[in-house]
């Protein structure tokens, strides 16, 4: 029984290639009380893997969080899988608005402690009793009352290239980082403010509208289905934008673009940009912002450092790469002191 993948990154997009065949990314999640994860997950990558999809999905005592990449031909049997599981019967699925063929490369299905890593160690704390849900009308409605406030659950790296008019944008290398952060900041508006949240999707702000619920704020609410539904509906109802710059998304195109604005600048040279892109040294691999000019002069790299390394041998690079990397000891996402101009 295949329960992993055999096929590298390189051979999976050779495959893709050839077959030239039309794929829709998406995302969702759903939080839900799965007794056995280990039995789950094997389930859901054996039926999967016969259909080809291919991403990177979460499974936990929790729920479950998928993001993905589906032939649009078998997208209809996916959809009946999904609705053949009690707790997933018509879960929301957020549709990519720019689609790749390589935006995944594997299928890996992983079992976790929780589908988000939120450093709460509670036993009081009811992940289901969440914030309302809105749409994006109502979305646009709230915030711009001034009795809101607004705020991005994601973090600094995502919010650089793309966020809402106003919000107020952590800034934080993690979701666990933020949930202290922001109560503390708004703890005085506990009783009386709207507290909006978003993100990418929805399931971080599911799971941090429930802990300020917990925590004491009164009125809490989340955009259904995070920035991908919001661009969506936006554009289906003819609604104002008050998106500026792109999403940040967790797959091989690492953003979509939802309105023209370009809010960030390149962390090499301080141009406009919002390009996220790895370190092409497998040793650094950090994520940073990079023009064309700057990827090109720096041979895909974050520093000379790294294009020195990419010249050695491959058997040299290995050996580099072994043990601690260097993206443990000096890099951060966006943070290495090596970028000039970073946020």
């Amino acid at each position: 029984m295949q329960l992993y993948n055999k096929l590298s990154a390189k051979e999976r997009a050779e495959l893709l290639e050839e077959a030239g065949e039309e794929r829709l990314t998406l995302s969702f999640y759903q939080y839900a009380k799965i007794g056995n994860p280990e039995l789950f997950r094997n389930y859901l990558f054996l039926a999967w893997d016969k259909m080809e999809v291919l991403g990177r999905i979460y499974v936990a005592h929790e729920g479950i969080n998928a993001q993905l990449s589906v032939p649009a031909t078998r997208f209809n049997e996916f959809k009946a899988f999904l609705d053949d599981i009690y707790f997933l019967k018509d879960v929301r699925l957020n549709i990519a608005i720019e689609h790749d063929l390589k935006s995944f490369l594997k299928l890996k299905v992983k079992v976790r402690n929780k589908i988000v890593a939120d450093g709460l160690d509670d036993d009081s704390f009811d992940v289901t009793n969440k914030g309302v849900h809105v749409d994006a009308r109502k979305f646009n409605e709230l915030i711009d009352d001034p009795n809101t406030i607004l705020v991005d659950m994601r973090n600094h790296y995502e919010s650089e290239i793309g966020h809402f008019k106003g919000a107020i944008t952590p800034d934080v290398d993690t979701f666990r980082d933020s949930l202290p952060i922001i109560e503390k900041d708004l703890s005085d508006f506990k009783e009386d403010k709207n507290l909006v949240m978003y993100c990418t999707g929805g399931i971080r702000c599911e799971k941090a509208s429930a802990y300020y619920k917990h925590k004491g704020f009164k009125k809490v609410f989340q955009l259904e289905g995070g920035i991908i539904e919001y661009a969506r509906q936006v554009a289906s109802s003819e609604l104002e934008n008050k998106f500026v710059g792109k999403n940040f998304v967790f797959d091989h195109r690492r953003g979509e673009r939802i309105s023209e604005e370009v809010i960030a600048n390149c962390h090499q040279c301080g141009e406009p940009c919002d390009t996220h892109v790895n370190c092409a040294n497998e040793a650094c691999h950090l994520l940073f912002i990079q023009c064309e000019a700057c990827a090109e002069a720096m041979e895909n790299c974050c520093s000379r450092e790294c294009v020195d390394i990419i010249h050695l041998p491959e058997e040299k690079q290995k050996e580099l790469r072994s043990g601690l990397h260097n993206s443990n000891k000096i890099f951060k996402k966006g943070r290495s002191e090596k970028l000039k101009y970073k946020k």
